[in-house]
Parts: structure tokens; sequence; C-alpha cells
């Protein structure tokens, strides 16, 4: 930290506190060159991860959506929440592992049903009828065929 006085880079913290909600922290720091006290603050910087629809917006990624659509394509199943927010993480696991911190919801969605297939095939019929549009009953029974071609290969 450069002192604000005499621009020398060393000093010592004399005392640190916690902020209003603990977002904050202030340290007194004492110069080692002039030893004038000084006043620094520290936050907590937060990434905001973000996802780029289809049409080419990018919006603020929100676990709790992600979670909603699972908990819709899971329901009445028996798919333990413990598995559900390891999805969850691994998403996250990919937005911080992206250099822009965004993903498109086309490769957050393959994710999802990759990750799907492999827990509760039910599950995974439902998420992809939304995340696929499926529009007519076609659609599900080519999802379904596959399913059952990938079960006989196995």
């Amino acid at each position: 930290m450069k002192c604000p006085f005499c621009a020398h880079l060393e000093d010592k913290v004399v005392d640190s506190r916690e902020g209003k909600e603990g977002h904050v922290i202030r340290r007194r720091r004492e110069c080692l060159k002039c030893r004038k006290r000084f006043t620094s603050y520290e936050r907590i910087e937060e990434i905001q991860f973000r996802l780029i629809k289809r049409d080419g917006r990018r919006v603020p990624f929100e676990r709790n959506k992600v979670m909603t659509g699972l908990l819709k394509a899971c329901e009445k199943r028996a798919v333990a929440m413990k598995d559900l927010e390891e999805v969850v993480d691994e998403i996250e696991g990919m937005l911080q592992e992206s250099p822009d911190r965004e993903l498109t919801t086309d490769r957050v969605g393959a994710h999802i049903m990759l990750r799907l297939r492999e827990l509760d095939k039910i599950a995974y019929v439902r998420f992809a009828s939304v995340y696929r549009r499926f529009e007519e009953p076609a659609d599900f029974m080519a999802e379904l065929k596959g399913l059952l071609d990938q079960k006989q290969r196995g």
C-alpha cells in the first residue's frame, strides 16, 4: 500500500475492523518511513458471471434459476438434492474457468442434459423438451428412441 503522504510502499497494519455487514474491512496503517497513519478499505470483488442467450443478449447468471429448472425437471422423481446442487456447482465451475466469465446457454443446457441423462432419464426428457423446444409428439418420440438405442448398446 502506498503511503498517501510520502509515497513509501511499506507500512504496517495497526488495527483492522469489519465494516458494515461484513462487506468491508477497515485497516489503520502506519507508514514505516514517515510514521504517519492512514486508513484503507478492502472490499471483496464480486465477479458477475453472465450467460449468452441464443439471441445474443447477455444476462446475469442466476444459480436459483438453474436450480429451479432442475427441480421442475426432477419433480416427483427420486433425484437427490445433493446431485442437483452438484450439477449447478459444475456450471459455476465452468463459468469460473471461462476467461470471459460467461458461457452460452447452449453450453449450459447441453451440460445439464448430459448430467440429467446420467441421473434420471425421465427428468432428462422433461428438461430436453423445454431446452430443445419440442413442439410435436414426434420430437418426444425421437428423444426416447435415442435413449432406448443407447440402453440397448450399453
